[in-house]
Parts: C-alpha cells; sequence; structure tokens
C-alpha cells in the first residue's frame, strides 16, 4: 500500500467538479483507492463518499492505493490534484 499526503490550497476545497476529476482518475486503476481526512476514510472512487469528507481550503488529506497498479494510480492522481489546483 502506498500514501500521498497532500494540503489542499484551493479556495473553494474539493468541490462536485473537481472530485468528479479526481474520481474519473481513480476509476482508470484497479487498486483500492482511499482518501481519508480527519478520522474519515473512503472511497476515491465514489462520488458520494469524496462529498461527504466537506474538504475545504487548508485541509490535510491522504490519500492511499493497494493494488497492483498502486505506484501508476498515485502519481496520476497527485498530478491531476496539481493540475486542479487543488495542491
Amino acid at each position: 500500500m502506498l500514501k500521498e499526503s497532500f494540503h489542499t490550497v484551493s479556495e473553494t476545497g474539493i468541490t462536485a467538479r473537481p472530485a468528479l476529476d479526481l474520481i474519473s482518475t481513480a476509476d482508470d486503476y484497479e487498486s483500492k483507492i482511499n482518501l481519508q481526512y480527519h478520522d474519515k476514510t473512503v472511497n476515491l472512487k465514489s462520488i458520494m463518499s469524496v462529498m461527504s469528507l466537506g474538504i475545504g481550503k487548508d485541509a490535510d488529506v491522504v490519500i492511499s492505493a493497494d493494488g497492483d497498479d498502486e505506484e501508476a494510480a498515485i502519481a496520476d492522481i497527485t498530478n491531476k490534484m496539481k493540475e486542479l489546483g487543488l495542491v
């Protein structure tokens, strides 16, 4: 299992549109991919789960991937987070 920590800098945090982009990226991989915020961990491939976290600006989150393609998944999601201006 690989984990990557992020600190959100986007003024609006992770809203629906960037969440959908992250989910779309995560869906490209077979690995189990989770998003952790505070003490709650959810499936990054589920829009309802991600939105339930209410991640705003200056939030510390952890994304983890577990599976055969975990390295590629974490790298791609990290790039997507940067591309979206979330981190």
